[in-house]
């Protein structure tokens, strides 16, 4: 055994941390690859805010020439100035079966975030401005993995208690069929609703790059309004991290699932949502590649995709109660009906987010996964 830790600088590194995941999980496993050119350039902070939100490192861990572990630690600087913290993530964590292997990594973790004065330590988290890979699965481990959501080996939740971590929160995913019945309840009283309180649905406009930019402005909007100052895992988004986040998911978006809710009295933004067709169901075949045959087979089962993912709702507090949340899941759950889809997830939920839970669960939706980030005191 010969383990020792590398920081990722050269193109080999990169590929080795990228395609670390493809030895660790069979293809009979949920886990669904990422492409790998555009992983690539999520972990280079190309599409997300890693290189602007404060500083991080790639490290691989490695048994001779084998890699046998990888994980990002960074610190979300803006993040940690806005609710006057002193904390740094951990990302991409994977690793062999090896609780040897498991506290190099976090060791070096924690030692990295210690000596850039860091009080605490969390994870798994998405990188800054991400709203994905959140969490460690701790249920529910033979489910299909929806699109941009997070898998893992049972292990990892033993590594990180192993070494010190405790929970922090859960996230939690819900499910729900899409049937009638279930829509039926919301069709009467929904535009009953809607009339009453002055308020319509638009798609968002994907093709049109001048309405996309004023839809990313309402929705900018919407968030500054919304997000609760207590919620110490968030901040309003800048103009930069919109930006990013359109460019991250408009080549997965589909504008019919997507909605903003507007006052029809002065045009004020209400609320939103993010929907997004399951892609998994496409990706899980190719192994993260799509040359030479993978494009055609990506556009021919494109057409067969019958989940969604439901990854943010946000409704100002004004008008949480006055059918908006409920009127966008009966609008975006309508389209995806039309479009064949059986099925959609709403995930990842944080468990301090109360009236978003209470209202997927009114939905009918079921709880069907946890993701459980955790934390450790580095005093």
């Amino acid at each position: 055994m010969d383990y020792k830790i590398y920081p990722v600088r050269s193109e080999k590194d990169l590929e080795d941390f990228t395609m670390l995941p493809f030895d660790l999980y069979d293809k009979n496993s949920p886990w669904v690859a990422p492409l790998i050119g555009q992983y690539k350039k999520y972990i280079s902070g190309e599409d997300n805010l890693l290189n602007y939100a404060g500083p991080h490192e790639k490290i691989l861990l490695r048994d001779g020439k084998r890699t046998i572990g990888r994980l990002i630690v960074g610190i979300n600087e803006e993040l940690n100035k806005y609710h006057g913290l002193k904390e740094a993530y951990i990302s991409q964590f994977e690793s062999i079966e090896d609780i040897e292997a498991a506290r190099l990594l976090l060791g070096f973790a924690e030692n990295w975030a210690k000596k850039r004065g860091m009080t605490l330590i969390k994870g798994p988290l998405s990188l800054p401005g991400g709203d994905d890979n959140r969490g460690f699965l701790i249920d529910n481990f033979q489910a299909p993995v929806y699109v941009m959501n997070t898998y893992n080996k049972p292990y990892y939740n033993d590594f990180f208690l192993d070494f010190g971590f405790v929970k922090y929160f859960d996230c939690y995913g819900y499910e729900a069929d899409l049937v009638e019945e279930a829509l039926d309840r919301y069709k009467k009283a929904i535009p009953r609703l809607m009339k009453r309180f002055n308020y319509r649905l638009d798609k968002v406009n994907l093709k049109d790059k001048k309405a996309l930019a004023k839809d990313a402005d309402d929705i900018k909007r919407i968030i500054e309004e919304a997000m609760p100052k207590d919620w110490l895992d968030f901040m309003p988004p800048s103009q930069e991290e919109i930006e990013g986040i359109v460019k991250q998911l408009v080549p997965f978006a589909d504008g019919d699932l997507i909605f903003i809710a507007r006052s029809t009295i002065d045009n004020r933004p209400l609320g939103f949502n993010i929907t997004l067709p399951d892609y998994n169901q496409v990706l899980k075949d190719m192994r993260g590649r799509l040359l030479p045959t993978g494009f055609v087979s990506f556009l021919l089962k494109k057409r067969k995709i019958n989940r969604g993912r439901m990854l943010v709702l946000f409704v100002i507090p004004s008008y949480r109660n006055k059918g908006v949340s409920g009127a966008i899941y009966l609008a975006s759950q309508e389209e995806a009906q039309k479009k064949g889809y059986t099925r959609v997830e709403g995930s990842t939920i944080w468990e301090y987010n109360k009236e978003m839970l209470a209202d997927i669960e009114s939905f009918g939706a079921e709880r069907t996964k946890v993701y459980r980030i955790y934390t450790k005191d580095i005093l």
